[in-house]
């Protein structure tokens, strides 16, 4: 059975998007993993479609009901369905190359995409939801970030990338970011391609990338260098 995502959302027309195109697009037309979209609305119970209400306690916007989304999230993850609900949310857990890998290895997922105010909190506490976010930024719906946190997934499943070697070098993969990438031609606007990549000593290759990840995770991320000095601190007191 194909890893398998399934995406709850007011807007189905926005699937496949950026996920139906170049390599994932692919993996998709050739059964690697399938992606089902769900329109929320088709569980609406009045002759209008009614998929949201005024907030309780007043305030701007509309709040996704609990009742209707709950009869979607009931309807795709019946019986013995292992996939992880997940909502994209900017106020949820941030989504990492991790939880990227993990959810790769498991079933599949599935995930609602919020909008207006967002969801009625008592659905969140009624289905084991985990709330992701991509980023310290608001978007007007989650269907973008739904694809995001699919294509990160997918590209990680067993040949879904045309080199799985490439995998091991990318940002994140070390806890750094990953290092400059040059390619042809040698000169470029006055520009020239560091002349260790060109020398053919892999050592000193391997070391200036390394070096080159350490200097662009210090400037970058210094959230993300202050761990990755901790882990070598642990590990050199080992």
């Amino acid at each position: 059975m194909s890893w398998s995502a399934s995406v709850l959302t007011l807007f189905p027309e926005a699937f496949p998007g950026a996920l139906g195109v170049s390599l994932i697009g692919k993996a998709l037309e050739s059964g690697a993993f399938s992606l089902e979209t769900v329109d929320i609305r088709d569980f609406a119970r009045d002759k209008h479609a009614t998929v949201d209400d005024t907030p309780a306690g007043g305030g701007p916007g509309m709040v996704m009901r609990a009742d209707v989304l709950a009869r979607a999230v009931d309807a795709v993850r019946q019986g013995a369905d292992a996939r992880p609900l997940l909502y994209l949310s900017p106020r949820g857990r941030p989504f990492t190359q991790a939880r990227a890998k993990a959810l790769a290895a498991g079933p599949g997922i599935v995930l609602l995409c919020g909008r207006f105010e967002g969801v009625d909190e008592r659905l969140l506490e009624a289905r084991p939801f985990e709330e992701v976010s991509i980023g310290d930024f608001v978007l007007a719906g989650g269907e973008v970030a739904a694809q995001a946190v699919i294509e990160a997934c997918v590209r990680l499943l067993p040949g879904v990338l045309g080199d799985p070697a490439s995998l091991g070098c990318e940002s994140f993969e070390d806890g750094l970011l990953e290092y400059p990438q040059y390619t042809r031609p040698q000169a470029w606007e006055g520009r020239e391609i560091p002349a260790v990549l060109t020398s053919g000593h892999h050592g000193e290759i391997a070391r200036w990338r390394r070096a080159e990840a350490e200097r662009l995770t210090a400037e970058r991320r210094p959230d993300l260098w202050a761990a990755h000095e901790r882990r070598r601190d642990v590990d050199k007191a080992r």
